[in-house]
């Protein structure tokens, strides 16, 4: 009888040290990696149409399509 209460208390003790391990954890990346904001810098606005962005390597098509052919179409 006493063996089954000494196992019983160990699998309890590995339990809550599992347990604490994760609250532990979660504690130091809440107050070590949490998030301060936005950045203080600024990205400028570049535009992501390949064609309107200064960085473009292709000339602009005349029509705002993204396809060429007559009018853009």
């Amino acid at each position: 009888m006493q063996t089954h209460a000494r196992s019983e208390r160990s699998t309890w003790i590995i339990i809550l040290m599992m347990v604490l391990f994760i609250l532990g954890k979660g504690l130091f990346v809440y107050l070590v990696v949490g998030d301060e904001g936005q950045p203080d810098w600024d990205y400028r606005p570049v535009p992501d149409v390949p064609g309107e962005s200064p960085y473009a390597i292709y000339e602009p098509l005349p029509h705002r399509q993204h396809v060429r052919g007559r009018m853009g179409e």
